[in-house]
């Protein structure tokens, strides 16, 4: 055998020849089979319908080229593209998924290798080899002939195959795929993947020098086993950061992996290409398992290949690209909501994300920029590729990857009829929500961005019911200056003169990191140091804020609010502080508003049971159903393996809401909800139907819920659910029965 180094370096010549692609293919197998002491060398490639098709071969009979073809569940080819692992077999015959093709007078060859062609993890086709006789094919041979599939993976990706192929016949790196993930912000997008983190690009796969490539790779492992050495000692002594990091300095002195990475370097590729190689037979294995921990491990060994490659090129470690194409999805992993905002809104339709799903922070963003987001869809970053077409229904969870033109079509019919429908709810714009028997529910906007203000009027809010100051906060490269929050805030009620504001003070922590902010690294930081405790124990955030909304609010009526208040004693601080600025402003000769409503967000469980304490110092509660709710349930809603095990609409976390509203109504406190339960159809009903007046959602969920509350009876609705409270109370979820209960009685939903 002539050696790997020896191979790639002619077929690098091969490539380089200014001939068609058949030409270039048929010399290609001569060579391998020559390389290999082999009698057959044939390369199958997947059509983007499943099928692998016989597209070149050296030893078995010519005419079977473009003519031989087998499904992926039909024998040692089908086998070897189904499980995306080599195969070496001493006598192929007596294995049991061996398929006999007559036409390509394979009877009388025995032994058999054959590796997957990959790329990005994906089966792209299968090269083999055979003999007459019955052999044992070495590591070494089987190595050669998966360095030999990389190099043939970039030509299929490339398209200099394409002309090949049969009419309306495309590459399997073509293939359409339909994914269901979880729908995380309504809307539909039609436009192109854009990754969050973009791959090197591999340009140089052959080496000339393997020693050089060997000392390069350590050279860069060295610089990443140093960094992370490095961002050890920084991170917090425990915390999530650290175990991950601590993975990685695990991962990165294993010995299997340096070994696969020197003997890939070894049969002739650059030290990139490589840690390429290597990550792609990973990724293949490990996207084939139905085990959650070794698929958890897949994105740990992308992470590192990536830093190593960033090492090794030089380049920089990024987690985002600011500039978008036209109509871009954009496909991550995960991202947290300052990530998302330094995109350019204009040309974003869609998010699509590995984790995260409806109620992460990053989805809340989403919908408060009106892009369509579907979470929790496995290894997409691995399944997609920039510029590939993509749709996505956030509604549904629906991703559409590399459409038809059928279904593109019936996705544009789907855009239609949902613009009809906001057509037919922007109708309801001026009648008030009130429903068959005479009850009204007050319904509010959420709201974060200037880019939000427009649409107040167009949905019919009749206020912004909770404006989200710390996205202004996310978006500056520096903290905010007291006269840049007071423009911003004046800016926001100048927008709309005509309908109240209530803005929530600065709530950042646990996902919502400001990027100049050092982040704390806690064990759990849902439950820790976060929005008002941070404004507390940091008056230098929340006095200046405070300032600025009085001074903004100057001569009109304003309403602050207060989020994450977990006793009546941080409420008294809190309003001691506003009461200082207050005093502040009168000294200096300010204006002050109107008037001043000051309210709390009710999230934290332990305020509950201090309503009644509560109730004589506020003028309004507002619920923030998505933190109460994963409190009340100890399930973290960015996790996935809990989030969506306790629902909402189930016994305990009704009965919560109605002792809320029982409580609020005794006292006569306003109480309102801008949790994202208030904008399901669904839920806002059962919250209606449990007391509260007052709903503040996105204002794409403005017209449906008020379409609905049109068509419900109240009394009703209350009587039905009290019933079936008292029949459930063990915490199963009432939604199928409140479903069937509301089409029964034509609400639509």
């Amino acid at each position: 055998m002539g050696g790997p180094r020896l191979l790639l370096r002619r077929l690098r010549a091969v490539m380089a020849e200014q001939v068609d692609p058949q030409t270039r293919l048929d010399r290609i197998v001569v060579l391998i089979a020559s390389n290999m002491i082999a009698e057959v060398c044939s390369i199958y490639l997947q059509r983007d319908d499943g099928i692998l098709e016989l597209y070149a071969t050296e030893g078995l009979n010519p005419d079977a080229v473009h003519e031989t073809l087998m499904r992926p569940d039909e024998g040692l080819v089908g086998l070897i593209a189904t499980t995306a692992e080599p195969l070496a077999l001493a006598d192929a015959q007596a294995h049991p998924a061996f398929s006999y093709k007559p036409e390509t007078g394979e009877e009388i060859y025995h032994s058999f290798l054959g590796v997957p062609v990959l790329r990005g993890g994906n089966v792209l086709g299968v090269l083999v080899v055979q003999n007459r006789a019955r052999r044992v094919y070495t590591e070494e041979e089987i190595e050669a002939l998966q360095t030999t599939a990389m190099l043939l993976a970039e030509m299929v990706a490339g398209g200099a195959l394409q002309a090949l192929a049969r009419p309306g016949v495309k590459s399997a790196l073509t293939r359409h795929l339909e994914l269901r993930g979880s729908p995380a912000a309504e809307g539909v997008g039609l436009g192109h993947a854009v990754l969050h983190q973009p791959r090197i690009q591999i340009t140089k796969l052959i080496s000339d020098d393997p020693g050089a490539e060997t000392t390069r790779l350590e050279v860069a492992l060295e610089g990443m086993r140093e960094e992370l050495d490095r961002l050890i000692d920084q991170a917090s002594a425990s915390g999530e950061q650290r175990d991950v990091l601590e993975t990685f300095q695990m991962m990165a002195h294993d010995a299997g992996w340096l070994r696969r990475l020197k003997e890939a370097i070894r049969s002739g590729l650059t030290a990139e290409a490589a840690v390429e190689r290597v990550q792609n037979d990973a990724r293949a294995r490990l996207q084939r398992q139905t085990d959650p921990y070794l698929r958890e491990r897949l994105h740990d060994l992308q992470d590192l290949a990536d830093r190593l490659l960033h090492k090794l090129t030089g380049t920089v470690l990024t987690n985002a690209r600011q500039q978008l194409p036209e109509n871009a999805i954009l496909v991550a992993r995960t991202m947290g909501p300052a990530a998302l905002l330094g995109y350019e809104r204009a040309h974003l339709r869609g998010l699509v994300l590995e984790e995260g799903g409806a109620s992460s922070h990053v989805a809340i963003v989403a919908r408060a920029m009106g892009i369509a987001c579907v979470g929790d869809i496995a290894n997409i970053t691995d399944l997609v590729a920039d510029g590939d077409a993509m749709i996505i229904d956030g509604g549904t969870g629906e991703v559409q990857v590399r459409p038809s033109a059928n279904i593109e079509a019936a996705y544009v019919e789907r855009v239609r009829m949902r613009a009809r429908r906001q057509e037919q709810y922007r109708s309801l714009r001026a009648r008030a929500a009130c429903s068959l028997d005479g009850v009204t529910v007050d319904l509010s906007m959420n709201a974060g961005l200037m880019l939000d203000l427009p649409q107040v009027a167009e949905s019919g809010a009749s206020s912004i019911g909770l404006f989200r100051t710390e996205l202004q906060f996310m978006l500056a490269p520096q903290f905010p200056r007291l006269g840049e929050q007071y423009s911003f805030y004046k800016a926001v009620l100048e927008a709309v003169p005509d309908r109240p504001v209530t803005f929530r003070t600065l709530d950042i922590g646990s996902d919502k990191v400001l990027p100049y902010m050092k982040k704390i690294e806690e064990e759990n930081p849902a439950l820790g140091w976060r929005a008002l405790r941070i404004g507390l124990d940091r008056p230098g955030f929340l006095r200046p804020q405070l300032r600025a909304l009085l001074r903004a609010g100057a001569g009109r009526d304003m309403r602050i609010m207060f989020p994450m208040v977990a006793t009546v004693t941080e409420l008294v601080e809190a309003r001691a502080a506003l009461a200082q600025e207050q005093q502040h402003l009168k000294r200096h000769g300010h204006d002050l508003p109107r008037g001043l409503a000051v309210g709390v967000m009710l999230e934290v469980p332990s305020l509950v049971w201090q309503l009644e304490e509560l109730c004589p110092l506020v003028d309004f509660i507002s619920i923030g159903s998505n933190d109460l709710a994963q409190y009340v349930f100890a399930a973290d809603r960015d996790n996935k393996r809990v989030s969506g095990r306790y629902d909402p609409l189930s016994a305990p976390f009704l009965r919560l809401i109605t002792q809320i509203a029982a409580i609020a109504d005794r006292h006569g406190t306003p109480l309102t909800l801008c949790g994202e339960m208030g904008g399901r159809t669904l839920d806002a009903m059962a919250l209606v139907a449990c007391g509260l007046r007052g709903l503040s959602m996105s204002p794409a969920a403005i017209g449906p819920v008020k379409a609905m509350i049109l068509a419900m009876d109240v009394g009703k609705t209350r009587a039905f659910l009290e019933q079936a409270m008292d029949q459930q109370g063990d915490g199963r979820s009432l939604r199928q029965g409140l479903r069937e209960f509301a089409t029964g009685l034509g609400v639509p939903l």
